[in-house]
């Protein structure tokens, strides 16, 4: 069961989904990020012509929030124009271990059903921060 503070999260996310431009995918997706004080930033998926170009719904949502001096995160909620539930693609996986760390990540389909996860069992093994000071340290 969601408590109040998901609920409203899925919402933002919703809305942020139809604030899409997805023209040549036409998947539109939608992200909320919950900070620790828990203020909301939200972010959709914006495409152009050259898709490598493209930025996700996640990764907008992590880079404002980032660029707003936000350091400290909860929850992720992303939406889709699916049946099925959309989790972050592997970029954004890598982009939220870095940035927002072990977060939660609430999932909402077309349906309406929800499904919660923790970030570290959708990227396990993840490489992160502490792999590069490691190897800042046996270089001395």
């Amino acid at each position: 069961m969601l408590g109040a503070k998901y609920k409203e999260l899925l919402k933002r996310a919703s809305d942020a989904r139809r604030r899409a431009y997805a023209p040549y995918s036409h998947y539109r997706v939608g992200a909320a990020l919950l900070t620790a004080a828990g203020k909301v930033y939200t972010g959709c998926n914006v495409e152009t012509s050259s898709y490598g170009l493209t930025i996700c719904a996640e990764r907008t949502a992590v880079f404002k929030a980032i660029s707003e001096g936000e350091r400290s995160f909860r929850a992720i909620a992303i939406a889709a124009d699916d049946p099925d539930f959309t989790p972050p693609c592997g970029a954004c996986r890598q982009v939220l271990i870095d940035l927002a760390g072990n977060i939660d990540v609430i999932l909402v389909n077309s349906k309406g059903r929800t499904r919660v996860e923790q970030l570290k069992d959708l990227l396990p093994f993840a490489f992160d921060k502490k792999h590069l000071q490691t190897a800042r340290r046996t270089k001395k």
